[in-house]
């Protein structure tokens, strides 16, 4: 039986299908480590929950404008910008 599921599953057309389902869980559990880590909401030790709700807009202000969305701030939302200027704009 082993070897049968591993001849169905362990062939050459899944391993996109392994690596996406992969990443997906990689993306995840980073996110899962990121908020239990540093969001200023989340409290996982005692004397964090028992201080109740914290007005520390500063540390939440830290965690929202985190590197990427500064960097990203004031570019335009296209994939290809190049591409997209050779097609829509007039010659």
């Amino acid at each position: 039986m082993a070897s049968s599921v591993a001849s169905k599953w362990l062939r050459p057309e899944v391993y996109p299908l392994f690596a996406a389902v992969g990443i997906a869980v990689g993306i995840c559990g980073f996110q899962l480590v990121r908020n239990l880590c540093i969001n200023p909401e989340v409290r996982v030790n005692k004397e964090g929950r028992a201080a109740g709700v914290l007005e520390n807009f500063s540390e939440g202000e830290k965690y929202a404008e985190h590197g990427l969305r500064k960097f990203v701030r004031n570019k335009t939302p296209e994939i290809m910008p190049s591409i997209n200027r050779f097609f829509a704009e007039p010659k």
